[in-house]
């Protein structure tokens, strides 16, 4: 269950993200409205898992994703661009995730 509200979370962030690009500054009602809703379920969700998953797992996985998924939408939604060196990143951030992964399993 723990892991059904960090995936919860993480699409909320997602979600308040790209609406907060959408708000123009937060100068367009829906998409600020939108942040809003957004960012307290993503955190309300991420509250919950952390009670049952270790927040450093949790953090960096919500963290994480979050950031790789934005970097895409960025890319394929708002034709933002996507070098080498944004791939290699999102490359280290989701090898980070795996090794906390494995880590906690000891």
């Amino acid at each position: 269950m723990a892991w059904i509200l960090l995936i919860g979370a993480i699409a909320a962030e997602v979600v308040g993200t790209t609406a907060l690009k959408m708000s123009s500054g937060l100068s367009r009602l829906v998409p600020s409205l939108i942040v809003g809703v957004a960012y307290v379920l993503s955190f309300t969700l991420l509250a919950l898992a952390v009670r049952h998953l270790q927040v450093s797992v949790a953090y960096a996985i919500w963290s994480g994703v979050g950031t790789a998924a934005i970097a895409l939408i960025g890319w394929h939604v708002f034709g933002e661009s996507l070098t080498v060196a944004k791939v290699s990143a999102m490359l280290l951030i989701i090898a980070g995730v795996v090794i906390l992964n494995l880590t906690e399993a000891r």
